[in-house]
């Protein structure tokens, strides 16, 4: 049975970045890799306008709920990618860590969180295509 590899993404609030990064980690690349979110310092609630964004291409993450950024988290995870937050992060050998530099998306306007969005697309589509390589013939 193969390793189902496990990303946890991180920003302050985690109601904005994390979340979408998880959305689009979640929709792109289904029970492949094994998803989490947490924030060094969450807010209440997802931002409406990450939510917003999402479900204007098509992803939902309207249920999801920020959490505290935790060291269990991190030692279950393969993967940790902070987004603004890095200095924060529990290091844990053998785990490995991107630090994606992107724009806050929480209590940013809808043409902002569209730009940061768009952007954390690309790189969940270059970290899939790294955790999970496309099948060779």
């Amino acid at each position: 049975m193969a390793h189902t590899p496990s990303v946890l993404f991180v920003c302050v609030h985690n109601s904005g970045s994390s979340p979408m990064a998880a959305g689009f980690l979640t929709a792109l690349a289904g029970d492949r890799i094994e998803v989490r979110t947490a924030g060094s310092a969450p807010a209440a609630n997802i931002d409406p306008v990450a939510i917003a964004a999402m479900a204007e291409v098509g992803i939902d993450i309207a249920g999801g709920t920020p959490k505290q950024l935790t060291d269990e988290a991190v030692g279950l995870s393969d993967v940790v990618v902070t987004m603004g937050c890095g200095e924060a992060c529990p290091y844990f050998p053998g785990i490995s860590y991107r630090d994606w530099v992107v724009p806050e998306a929480s209590g940013q306007g809808i043409e902002v969180v569209r730009t940061v969005r768009d952007r954390i697309r690309i790189l969940v589509e270059n970290l899939i295509a790294e955790l999970v390589p496309a099948p060779t013939r």
